[in-house]
């Protein structure tokens, strides 16, 4: 098992995770905007909260575990993974993970100390590994951005921006200004070769497509993440919502770029998940700025696909557990093409 599985897998920990700050928005009796679950009784609120919490714990502990068993006993498989283009990218999957999984706690608020105190050992690694991949794009010739930018690369840019949002949540507003800075300015680096195909969609194998999701993530928690610093959902957030709006209506309308992916399960379909968990997020924060019928239904329907969309995944993941754990991983078969090996 230690030698099949690897930090893609936390894919799945990303997506309930998000799926529980989801459900702990749209079931906060102080949201005006989600009248219609006003009538789930306030008892049962927090036991409901609580179950997806520690759901979403259980997941993830597990997780760390078995990736933390494999660092000991399979170290040369997870400094492969640090050398891959692809796998590379999903070391931030964990502290993401982590991140979100404290800012969606039951009990603890922003300003407690233990809030504080974790937010240190999650956010840390993020930064550490901004350093070392970020440093490589402009310092190493075989790894440069353009040599190895693919989807996945967002979520690098997503990890600096749960990290200013948790920041901005506890009144850091220079430490939640500094990573939303370092995370946008990669943000806009990366999307100019990935819209433009000057590389990425030639990176990644058809099973590995549902990763384009990734595209609507990005600006998604970027406009959560700014409204948090600003205190309102102001201009920039609604510009930041609207594109991901757009990225994400121009994928559904695309179902053809992953017929492909689909024809056979494989654990790259939590990444179809996240994404849309995000932007039901942002549609929240919209509806509660800009009152009216058009954001109230926009809310809706996302956050409804968001449900039907995860439990269409456990169910599926229950269904097809054998195939959970492949021999190859595409994850982490994909190459670089040879083009990327002539840049010096």
């Amino acid at each position: 098992m230690l030698t099949r599985i690897h930090a893609g897998y936390f894919r799945i920990s990303l997506s309930l995770c998000w799926e529980t700050l989801l459900w702990k928005t749209l079931l906060d009796p102080t949201n005006n905007e989600t009248k219609f679950l006003r009538h789930v009784p306030q008892m049962i609120y927090r036991p409901i909260l609580i179950f997806l919490w520690s759901f979403a714990l259980l997941v993830l502990v597990l997780l760390s575990l078995l990736y933390l068993l494999r660092c000991f006993f399979r170290f040369n498989l997870v400094k492969g993974e640090f050398l891959h283009h692809v796998g590379v990218n999903y070391l931030f999957a964990p502290w993401i993970s982590w991140l979100i999984l404290l800012e969606s706690h039951p009990f603890i608020a922003p300003k407690h100390v233990g809030f504080k105190a974790l937010w240190w050992v999650f956010a840390v690694p993020v930064i550490v590994l901004d350093v070392k991949i970020y440093g490589q794009w402009f310092t190493k010739g075989k790894r440069l951005l353009t040599a190895v930018a693919n989807p996945t690369s967002h979520l690098s840019v997503i990890g600096n921006l749960v990290g200013a949002r948790a920041a901005a949540k506890m009144g850091w507003q220079e430490v939640s200004v500094c990573l939303f800075s370092l995370g946008m300015v990669h943000y806009l680096v990366l999307f100019v070769p990935l819209y433009q195909r000057l590389s990425g969609s030639d990176r990644l194998p058809a099973m590995l497509r549902p990763v384009f999701f990734l595209f609507f993530a990005a600006p998604s928690m970027a406009s959560l993440a700014w409204a948090s610093i600003t205190g309102s959902f102001d201009t920039a957030s609604k510009m930041l919502f609207f594109l991901s709006l757009f990225l994400f209506t121009s994928l559904i309308c695309r179902p053809t770029l992953f017929k492909k992916s689909m024809r056979k399960f494989n654990v790259a379909w939590w990444a179809y998940s996240y994404p849309v968990t995000l932007l039901a997020l942002a549609s929240t924060r919209y509806a509660k700025e800009v009152k009216g019928k058009v954001p109230h239904t926009i809310m809706l329907i996302l956050s409804s696909l968001s449900v039907l969309v995860i439990i269409a995944l456990l169910l599926s993941t229950a269904l097809y557990s054998k195939m959970l754990l492949p021999d190859e991983d595409p994850s982490l078969t994909a190459k670089l093409p040879k083009q990327s090996s002539r840049i010096v």
